[in-house]
Parts: C-alpha cells; sequence; structure tokens
C-alpha cells in the first residue's frame, strides 16, 4: 500500500484563513502566522524561488472553481529581505540585463511560433470547403487571436492534451460566446447542468461547421456563424 504523502513543516501549502493572519493547512487547522514573518505577494517567481529555498514558507493558494490562484508566500521577514537584496544586487548587473534581454527574444520567438502552429491547426480542423476559405481564415485568426495570449487561462495555453485537440476546444469555445445566447442564459446551479448546457451548444457548432465543410449554401442572415464574423468587421 503506498504511503500517503504529507506536508512537510518547512513547506507548507495553506488556504486564506478567516483573519488577515491567519491561514487554513490541509487538515483543516487553523494556523496564525508568526509575528515576524511577511506576506511575500505574487508576481516574481525568481524571489519566490530564493525565499522558499532559505527556510521554512506558507505558500497560499486559493481555490476558485476549478481554477487555483496564489494569493503569496508567507515566510520570516528577514528571510524575505536577505533574497530580496541579494537578487537585486544580481539584477543590477549588466550580464543579468544582456541575459534578460535574450531571455524576452526567446520567449517572444517561442510565442510567435505558437500562434503559427496553433492557427494553423485551427484550419486544419475547420477544414472549410474552398467555397468559404476566406470566411476559414478569418475564423481561424480570430480564434488564435482570443485562446493564445500569454496568461489568458484558455485551453489553447494547457500541454495536457495535443494541440488538435486544443484548437476544436478553442474553436467550440468561440462559437459559444460569439454564435449562441450562451452568455446572456441564466443556467440553473444545478451540478452538471452548465456542462450539459455547453455540450448542447457545442453539437449545435459542429452542425454549423458541417454546411461549411462540405460547401453547403447557408443563409447570410440567418447562420449564426456568418452573422459573427460580420459582426467583427463593423
Amino acid at each position: 500500500m503506498a504511503k500517503k504523502r504529507t506536508q512537510s513543516s518547512d513547506a507548507l501549502i495553506v488556504s486564506p484563513g478567516p483573519t488577515a493572519n491567519q491561514v487554513i493547512d490541509a487538515s483543516g487547522k487553523c494556523l496564525t502566522v508568526p509575528e515576524d514573518w511577511s506576506l511575500l505577494p505574487p508576481g516574481d517567481a525568481g524571489l519566490t524561488r530564493r525565499v522558499k529555498a532559505a527556510g521554512p514558507t506558507w505558500t497560499v493558494k486559493e481555490k476558485r472553481g476549478r481554477r487555483t490562484f496564489s494569493k503569496g508566500v508567507w515566510a520570516a521577514t528577514k528571510q524575505i529581505e536577505s533574497a530580496r537584496a541579494t537578487l537585486d544586487q544580481e539584477r543590477s548587473t549588466e550580464a543579468y540585463a544582456k541575459r534578460r534581454v535574450r531571455d524576452v527574444e526567446r520567449r517572444e520567438k517561442k510565442q510567435q511560433e505558437y500562434v503559427e502552429d496553433f492557427e494553423s491547426a485551427v484550419s486544419q480542423f475547420l477544414a472549410f470547403d474552398a467555397t468559404y476559405q476566406a470566411m476559414a481564415a478569418k475564423l481561424a485568426k480570430l480564434v488564435t487571436e482570443h485562446a493564445t495570449p500569454v496568461g489568458s487561462g484558455t485551453v489553447a495555453r494547457t500541454e495536457r492534451i495535443p494541440i488538435e485537440r486544443r484548437a476544436e476546444s478553442a474553436v467550440i469555445a468561440w462559437m459559444r460566446h460569439q454564435t449562441t445566447a450562451y452568455d446572456d442564459m441564466v443556467i440553473p446551479r444545478v451540478k452538471g447542468k452548465r456542462r450539459e448546457v455547453r455540450r448542447m451548444l457545442a453539437e449545435q457548432s459542429r452542425k454549423i461547421l458541417v454546411a461549411y465543410r462540405q460547401g453547403k449554401p447557408v443563409d447570410p442572415k440567418a447562420c449564426p456563424l456568418y452573422l459573427a464574423l460580420n459582426r467583427t468587421e463593423e
């Protein structure tokens, strides 16, 4: 039988407590933050790593729905100040500045390559008939622009599934918001109901795509996809 994993007392993962200086550990116990500790806000990954490596920390994470948000790291004030001073000194050097420029250029190149690959994957998923190639190109661009920005939190930013599935999910999500009344729907707060509605709307979107793939005539005044694409030109 596998042993149950437990949190190290030196690196706890906690959730926000009832007051500003309290947190809740994995067992549900309320802990009071030591008086000589401070909360390091999220946002500087380099500093956070240094602080965590320097001594005991409590990492605060808050779950909202299916997403988890970082609320910062509690650690000894001296521990944070020492790590920050060391890091500030390193970052003030010319070598660090040059490395930062190279890192930014590398990330931008990687992002641009991903955007191109994703747009291609979207186009392949759409597979519109030659009659509607211009619409396919426009739709692929719109979906890609919405789904690929860094930090967007969309399915396109996850690497857990193949890019082909990401592209498909991104198209269906874009159509759900642009070609249906989903955003204005009042959905009962019943477990599974929102998922059920999304499945229903996804099927509607897939049926719309079939007509374009087969090159069938569409009514410009009635097709929700045609209307949505025209709205983006206004």
